[in-house]
């Protein structure tokens, strides 16, 4: 509780005031705070002491004292006049507010008048403040996603007036005035908020006429996740059986919270597998021996943040798979030629490291002039120049990764060259005489129906033109009637009926004659099981 008197007040700031003389009377505006003490003054021109002083408000007379007893307020304690005529109010409280009127008598029977207007002022109070969309944090900071609409509210109360205002203290400002007006209350919204709109926010109450101020702050951060997934990578170690795995997500504030783990459901549920390893971090690294590891596994680096929404998930992941050479398993070469060995492995995850193999001990195979080694993509090629025997023999493509290692088995075998001569002039005189044979019997067979008839000795007679023709059943009915029948068998051989038509030499040759001609020409062959007689 503080004493309110002209003089103080002035110092102070808290009041205006202003005197007029003329005619013994002054005028005084004074202001005092609920709960202060104020003092309002009557007869301030020179040092005499007033013999009685009554205050009057509002026509009503609340005290009076002289110097000789200075009376209590009818109301009680709070107001009483001062031997020098002032009145003291104790407790200001807002119904103190008004004009009092001040009546001295001075000695020689003078009088005196004042008058003084007491304001009394209240606040600022209840200074409060409101952000959100926010959520708040256990020390009571807030914080708001990035992209999001906030709005921001302020108010309080002061008597008889105030004037508002939203102030800002961020990285790159301080103090900055984001809104003021006069009322009860302020508002304004930022769309599209920002991390530069991360920082101090307060509000701030002024009394207009007591000056008093009042404020209240909070800070604000502002969340944000990058738009990508975190990124998964590993590193081979030394030991083939041994990986690193390493999951980074740069660009999210604050840090967040990187898992490993073995994935084995729905991560929108929940992380539903074994956990590796979890830290608040932007990168996280783990190491997994094979016995940790297995062909159809998938492992899993999670991303965890306030301000990734609900049901949305941040991750990236490995769906681990043993290595599986491909090639051909068997070659051949011939010395002193060259050959190119080929295998293939691309699905293995993470990538296998394939070499080519020698023998059944497995010998490393050292790059030079004899063997070349070719890397195209996920094809290893080994090239064997100027082959011997010695080079004859199994070789292994081997591919390991930190899962498991799986080999290509492929034997090689060494001609000689002579012998591949020979073998290949066999097949060519092989395939020439099944060629022949074939051309010959395709000609026997289509000239089957065609036999022609020599003399005794095997001679064609060139200007007969005999033709022996050879008819079934169904044939010789047509000559039934122009062919005697043969006479049954006599001697026990089958009789063969062999038919003979000569040839005309024209065209323009009588029917007749042809006619005669068969019936002369017609022959009977006897056969027997070995022998053909004509």
């Amino acid at each position: 509780m503080k004493t309110v008197t002209p003089v103080a007040l002035l110092h102070m700031c808290l009041c205006v005031t202003a005197a007029v003389s003329g005619s013994g009377s002054t005028e005084t505006a004074l202001t005092a705070e609920k709960g202060d003490v104020a003092i309002l003054p009557c007869y301030t021109l020179g040092n005499v002491t007033p013999t009685l002083t009554s205050w009057i408000k509002n026509g009503k007379e609340v005290v009076k004292g002289s110097i000789y007893s200075p009376s209590p307020s009818l109301g009680g304690q709070r107001l009483a006049v001062l031997h020098d005529g002032s009145l003291n109010i104790r407790a200001v409280l807002p119904r103190d507010e008004g004009t009092y009127l001040c009546s001295s008598t001075l000695p020689g029977n003078n009088t005196f008048h004042a008058r003084v207007l007491l304001q009394v002022t209240n606040g600022p109070e209840n200074v409060s403040l409101s952000i959100g969309p926010a959520t708040a944090l256990s020390n009571g900071t807030l914080f708001v996603n990035r992209g999001s609409t906030v709005s921001f509210n302020c108010s309080g109360s002061s008597y008889p007036s105030q004037q508002l205002t939203w102030a800002f203290r961020g990285a790159g400002s301080s103090n900055q005035s984001l809104a003021s007006a006069p009322g009860p209350w302020l508002d304004f919204r930022i769309h599209n908020v920002q991390p530069s709109a991360q920082g101090v926010y307060s509000c701030k109450a002024n009394n207009t006429v007591s000056l008093q101020a009042a404020n209240k702050s909070t800070e604000l951060l502002v969340y944000y996740v990058p738009d990508r997934h975190p990124e998964c990578v590993w590193v081979l170690a030394q030991d083939p059986s041994h990986v690193l795995f390493n999951c980074t997500w740069f660009g999210a504030y604050p840090a967040p919270k990187l898992l490993w783990g073995e994935d084995q459901g729905d991560q929108a549920a929940g992380w539903k597998g074994h956990v590796y390893k979890s830290e608040v971090t932007e990168s996280l690294s783990v190491v997994l021996n094979r016995s940790m590891l297995e062909d159809g596994q998938t492992l899993r680096c999670a991303a965890h943040h306030p301000a990734i929404a609900a049901g949305k998930q941040k991750s990236c992941s490995f769906n681990l798979k043993y290595p599986y050479p491909k090639g051909e398993p068997m070659a051949t070469a011939l010395e002193g030629s060259s050959i190119t060995l080929t295998c293939t492995e691309d699905v293995s995850i993470p990538p296998a490291n394939t070499t080519w193999r020698k023998g059944l001990q497995q010998e490393d195979i050292i790059p030079g002039s004899k063997y070349v080694l070719t890397e195209e993509g996920a094809i290893l090629k080994l090239t064997i120049h100027n082959i011997s025997k010695d080079d004859e023999g199994v070789y292994f493509c081997r591919s390991e990764n930190p899962l498991a290692v799986r080999e290509l088995e492929v034997y090689l075998t060494v001609k000689n060259s002579s012998a591949y001569t020979g073998g290949v002039i066999g097949f060519f005189i092989a395939a020439l005489i099944v060629g022949i044979a074939a051309i010959v019997a395709k000609t026997i067979y289509s000239s089957r129906h065609r036999i022609c008839l020599g003399d005794g000795f095997g001679r064609i007679e060139e200007d007969q033109g005999d033709v022996l023709s050879l008819v079934e059943s169904d044939d010789e009915q047509i000559f039934q009637d122009a062919v005697p029948r043969l006479p049954p068998i006599t001697n026990g051989l089958s009789t063969t009926l062999v038919q003979i038509h000569r040839i005309p030499s024209s065209d323009h040759e009588d029917t007749e004659t042809a006619d005669q001609s068969l019936q002369d020409d017609t022959v009977r062959i006897e056969t027997s099981a070995d022998l053909v007689t004509f």
